[in-house]
């Protein structure tokens, strides 16, 4: 079965308090609790661990601040925050956005951009010519090329060379104290924002908040574990790479559904090197979940003995249910194929019949799946898999399954923690002002092996000594000692 799910807040950016008639912010907030308390499967669960009188005085305090709230960002963040009661992931809430409110706000035309004075040409040799591997130089970061010069006690970023129309050369782009603990980034439309973290990642890498600059000039020779990093981090598909003779990597940004035909190719077109070489790191650090079907190729080179899969039970109520019909009637949409319409089928059928229940769907009636496989593959002989609390959901599920396996280590630090309530669904609010997603099952580990609020701790810690960019050098080094 395909499972939705998903780990982070989609966050609201509008700015207009503009509810249509009898939408207001509390009418919104009553909507989305009723909601919730009669549909998600993790509800109930919550209330009987932490008792109805501490969620009266949660819902009590909200009140007062939804009925204060002043905009419709506020009032959206404070739903969001109520829902914290229950956990930390598998539910958000969604603006439902405009056509015509996508775009970024725009600068006013009244904006002014400050000029830095310096004579572009003259400052490209002289950058050119520096030895020291300091900030100062000439980056990129997409769509422009930023030369970074110190003057007096403050760093000044300019535009060189840039896509966006609204920024010509010389203009301030952005700006730091000596100490670099303070500064000003201007984002594409101009609006500053704070810069609250800096960082200069070997020679040639940057990183500013949330961008990383890399470094045009001064050249200097590539630094090949801080660009495999770099590669693997900022990767939007999977892709494999080899570390040495006897170690490959398997960078896996996320499982999402979309993604599965790129896992898989990327295991058939490196079949011969996965079935040849010792090692394999698969580094999935923020890959934050999607389908369970994405890493069903992997499975076969980690497995060593009959994988345990706790299984998960459905709660059936006639919202809960229109998912069923969903998947039946647009499954191509989902990726399904057309022979499994009928089992959606009987599904959506065992569920009506069993309204306000939590429902097994497995035609067995058994809580624990077990996958025995035919062959266990020699080689890859040790696997390493890097995770971070980035990882959730169906990554998480991933993991279990993986951890199995006697070739398997897991590096890293400790997980999210969003797996045993999940599955999401999202209905959109009575005036179609935003989405409510919330979960629809519940784990049968619940409650002697709950990974909610919990995590999935790694085999081998990589404490705050080893920076980031060294992890997968740190897992290399492991795997390959003698």
């Amino acid at each position: 079965m395909l499972k939705i799910k998903t780990l982070f807040l989609i966050f609201i950016t509008s700015t207009s308090f503009s509810f249509a008639q009898n939408c207001n912010c509390e009418s919104n907030y009553q909507w989305v609790k009723k909601t919730f308390e009669e549909n998600d499967a993790g509800y109930q669960y919550v209330i009987d661990k932490k008792g109805l009188p501490a969620y009266q005085a949660h819902n009590d305090d909200f009140l007062k601040r939804i009925k204060n709230a002043k905009s419709d960002t506020e009032c959206y963040q404070t739903i969001y925050d109520w829902l914290k009661f229950f956990r930390s992931g598998h539910f958000s809430v969604s603006k439902i956005e405009n056509k015509a409110t996508e775009a970024p706000p725009a600068a006013s035309e009244n904006t002014k951009t400050e000029l830095v004075k310096i004579d572009l040409e003259k400052f490209k040799k002289e950058a050119a010519s520096k030895n020291d591997s300091d900030i100062e130089g000439i980056w990129e970061v997409e769509p422009y090329t930023i030369g970074i010069k110190k003057f007096g006690e403050v760093y000044k970023g300019f535009i060189i060379q840039s896509a966006a129309e609204n920024w010509k050369p010389n203009e301030l782009k952005l700006t730091f104290n000596n100490d670099k603990t303070k500064g000003t980034y201007y984002l594409r439309n101009k609006t500053g924002q704070e810069i609250h973290d800096m960082r200069l990642v070997g020679k040639n890498y940057l990183e500013i908040n949330d961008f990383t600059l890399k470094r045009v000039s001064p050249k200097f020779e590539k630094e090949e574990g801080i660009e495999t990093y770099y590669e693997a981090i900022m990767a939007q598909k999977p892709f494999l790479k080899q570390l040495n003779k006897t170690t490959l990597l398997l960078r896996i940004p996320s499982f999402n559904g979309a993604l599965k035909k790129d896992i898989d190719s990327v295991i058939t077109a490196n079949k011969s090197k996965i079935e040849s070489t010792e090692n394999l790191i698969i580094d999935i650090r923020y890959n934050g979940g999607g389908s369970d079907n994405s890493f069903a190729k992997i499975i076969p080179y980690l497995y060593t003995n009959p994988i345990r899969s706790v299984r998960t039970q459905l709660y059936s109520t006639k919202l809960n249910n229109q998912r069923m019909l969903d998947f039946y009637d647009n499954y191509q949409k989902y990726g399904m194929q057309a022979d499994e319409r009928e089992y959606l089928k009987k599904a959506y059928d065992k569920l009506s019949k069993n309204l306000g229940k939590f429902v097994s769907l497995q035609d067995d009636g058994k809580i624990v799946g077990i996958t025995k496989m035919d062959k266990i593959s020699p080689y890859p002989k040790n696997v390493g898999i890097i995770i971070n609390n980035g990882n959730g959901s169906t990554a998480e599920e991933f993991l279990l399954a993986a951890k199995q396996s006697k070739k398997v280590k897991l590096f890293g630090t400790t997980t999210a923690g969003v797996l045993d309530i999940s599955n999401m669904y999202f209905v959109n609010s009575p005036c179609k002002e935003f989405k409510l997603g919330y979960a629809l099952s519940k784990s049968f580990r619940i409650p002697d092996m709950a990974i909610d609020e919990k995590g999935i701790q790694p085999d081998y810690f990589i404490d705050k000594t080893i920076p980031d960019y060294q992890w997968i050098d740190f897992v290399n080094d492991v795997l390959n000692e003698k």
